[in-house]
């Protein structure tokens, strides 16, 4: 899939980039390039593969119980903030 230059502003707006014209073409190059990747992957035929719980043949992965090992230290954590109300950290407006 090729990117356009459009998208490419569009991405780089989103991503707070400031490109300069000579730059856009790297990125379109190399964004393509990794959108065409991801889809000659997606079209890989998987349908006889069996998932793997563990990369080696004949290893599991160890799992601990999961157990509440620690209290609730809300209050305590909330003595640090700032400003807090109602058992909620209050923050700085960042919507643009």
């Amino acid at each position: 899939m090729a990117l356009t230059r459009e998208q490419i502003a569009s991405i780089a707006t989103l991503a707070r980039l400031d490109l300069t014209a000579d730059e856009v073409p790297l990125y379109q190059e190399g964004l393509s390039r990794i959108l065409e990747f991801v889809g000659a992957l997606e079209r890989a035929d998987t349908a006889d593969v069996t998932p793997m719980a563990h990369p080696l043949p004949g290893l599991t992965q160890r799992l601990r119980p999961d157990e509440v090992t620690e209290g609730d230290g809300h209050e305590r954590y909330q003595q640090n903030a700032p400003r807090t109300a109602a058992g909620l950290y209050l923050v700085p407006k960042v919507i643009e």
